[in-house]
């Protein structure tokens, strides 16, 4: 039964804009654990790079995917649940992620690392980015839009949670809340 005390991670997924940080500060308020921005962990290479609208590279990215993994993996390991918001926008960056998971065979998807996607048009995306840029809430620049846009694949077989990032906050989180729970009840 010790099993079932294992923590999990839920990562919330998306392009700039989607809503990542305050849905997944709400969801892990929701699930009592905690929430964590994997925009906090970015070294300040990688935000200065994309403050003056300079898409990430590969060796900007693994390095900063794989501490983010460690993360994830202490918090697993001593059962612990967290939610994650990273744009894991790409099917091998996800797999680092579900590398977290001790147990995550390699391309078979079934990982203690749960992905949830928040998706919603271009325009909408861009609108948000703009009222941030004018805010002066957030380093995206929304000249890097497309190409978070163009970078974003997902593979059905991944099981990944789709949810539309237009409806209200607390309605994504009720959505999201009852396909964790619908996924439970399968395993």
């Amino acid at each position: 039964m010790a099993s079932d005390h294992k923590g999990k991670v839920v990562v919330i997924m998306g392009v700039s804009g989607a809503g990542k940080s305050t849905i997944g500060d709400m969801l892990a308020k929701v699930l009592n654990c905690s929430f964590l921005d994997a925009d906090d962990f970015h070294p300040l290479s990688n935000k200065e790079k994309m403050r003056q609208g300079i898409p990430l590279s590969e060796e900007d990215r693994i390095p900063w995917l794989e501490m983010l993994r460690d993360v994830l993996k202490e918090n697993l390991v001593v059962g612990k649940t967290v939610v994650l918001g990273c744009s894991s926008l790409q099917k091998h960056y996800r797999e680092i992620l579900r590398c977290a998971d001790a147990a995550y065979e390699h391309g078979s998807y079934a990982s203690k690392v749960q992905f949830v996607l928040l998706d919603a048009q271009a325009e909408v995306l861009a609108g948000r980015l703009e009222k941030r840029a004018a805010e002066g809430n957030h380093f995206m620049p929304v000249t890097l839009l497309q190409s978070q846009l163009d970078l974003l694949h997902i593979d059905d077989a991944e099981g990944i949670f789709r949810v539309d990032a237009t409806l209200s906050p607390q309605v994504i989180v009720s959505t999201i809340q009852a396909l964790l729970l619908s996924k439970q009840a399968i395993h």
